[in-house]
């Protein structure tokens, strides 16, 4: 089962939105078994949706489709849809009624442009939109399914979860759909592949392995489909176990979570704490750490040391190692992470410092010159890292390299 997301507006072409519509929508469809075929962005064109409509009924059995369901003259998706399926428009009581209370609940008068959002084409099921005035619209023709929401996020997400899945699940007949994810980190692409190329290679067709790469960390995703569930669970966790135990060595987590979700759940199940010594990051890493909740049963805090007296007051660094090797060298970086380790009194500490850029650089320290470390009370890990003159780039790539390390740390640790 097939099917293509459609979102229509001239504000997503020019950039002016980004259209998170359609991967929180895939992701929806793929849980239930749907695989999506094509994505597409047009304008707020007639010939552009007509073109677009009749284009995705060759490739798909469900056509999604989002915006352009407002009141205003720009917003003509329903009367372009109507003369899509050559039916003419009608008003709909029930959408009529939600429009009147509405405007009734924040005691303003309705126009006739608002009473408008009632009309819709008369082959079309109504969907209740109970956050807004426009309503979704359900329309089965030819063997297709069409769906038509509004394009604002929380106004669809709560027609698909309320209405549109609950019906594509009793209308279609979905196969089952298993995914399995492996995060590996510190291994490229291309090495994990010849790694594991006799498991890929023995995979049935109805199971494939995807390479998901991003800096330092590779996700392998099993995903299988078909019509017993149980058996393709099995199989599943047979080639999972299999790719698993080849590549265990750059293994962070084996669920489809992020490296410092791994580290998190890891060092919580183990009563571990952290704390992290940031410079040319600028608290990047404390950030994503405590973007995810239970961060504070792992995460004690740490310090955005940009300047030489705090590493100095805070960290302990000495004044002779900054002024004779410099803040970015590996005695700063390790006198950094020691002194994290020793003066916030946590299990672990990580530490980074270097010339993010684009400026800064020197003929001996060019910038993308990185020094990261890591550390428990027993061993004190360093390493140095040299990256291009992008300065947003350069640290996230630090923060990775700086939670990689860690985890390294944490599972050599361990054995």
């Amino acid at each position: 089962m097939l099917a293509e997301i459609i979102t229509i507006g001239d504000e997503i072409l020019i950039g002016q939105i980004v259209d998170t519509n359609s991967a929180w929508m895939a992701a929806q469809l793929n849980n239930i078994g749907i695989r999506i075929k094509q994505i597409s962005s047009v304008s707020d064109d007639r010939e552009h949706i007509l073109t677009a409509l009749a284009e995705a009924a060759k490739r798909a059995d469900v056509i999604l489709i989002t915006g352009g369901l407002g009141p205003t003259k720009d917003d003509i998706t329903k009367k372009t849809i109507a003369e899509y399926f050559n039916v003419g428009m009608v008003e709909n009581r029930e959408a009529l009624e939600n429009v009147y209370s509405i405007f009734a609940k924040y005691n303003r008068p309705m126009l006739d442009v608002n009473r408008s959002q009632a009309l819709v084409p008369e082959n079309c099921e109504v969907i209740p939109n109970n956050n807004g005035t426009a309503p979704g619209m359900w329309f089965n023709e030819g063997g297709k399914v069409y769906v038509s929401m509004p394009g604002v996020p929380h106004e669809m997400m709560y027609m698909m979860e309320e209405t549109v899945i609950p019906k594509l699940k009793l209308t279609l007949k979905l196969p089952f759909i298993i995914h399995k994810t492996i995060l590996t980190v510190g291994e490229g692409e291309s090495y994990l592949a010849e790694r594991i190329a006799d498991i890929e290679d023995a995979l049935p067709p109805y199971i494939k392995l995807a390479y998901l790469p991003k800096l330092g960390q590779v996700r392998l995703r099993l995903s299988g489909y078909g019509d017993n569930e149980t058996q393709l669970k099995a199989n599943i966790s047979d080639f999972a176990a299999r790719i698993t135990g080849r590549v265990a060595n750059v293994v962070a987590a084996e669920e489809d979570i992020t490296i410092e979700e791994a580290i998190l759940d890891y060092m919580a199940g183990k009563g571990l704490t952290l704390s992290i010594a940031e410079s040319c990051t600028g608290g990047y890493i404390s950030h994503i750490i405590t973007r995810h909740p239970g961060a504070s049963r792992v995460f004690l805090g740490g310090t955005v040391s940009y300047a030489n007296d705090l590493k100095e007051s805070v960290l302990d660094v000495k004044h002779e190692t900054l002024s004779t090797f410099g803040a970015v060298s590996e005695q700063t970086v390790t006198e950094m992470v020691e002194g994290a380790l020793r003066n916030f009194k946590s299990d672990y500490a990580i530490a980074v410092t270097g010339i993010a850029g684009p400026d800064g650089g020197t003929p001996d320290k060019p910038v993308g010159t990185i020094w990261v470390a890591a550390a428990n009370v027993d061993k004190t890990m360093v390493k140095k890292l040299t990256f291009g003159n992008k300065r947003l780039q350069n640290i996230e790539r630090t923060a990775i390299s700086a939670l990689n390390m860690l985890n390294t740390l944490l599972r050599n640790t361990d054995k």
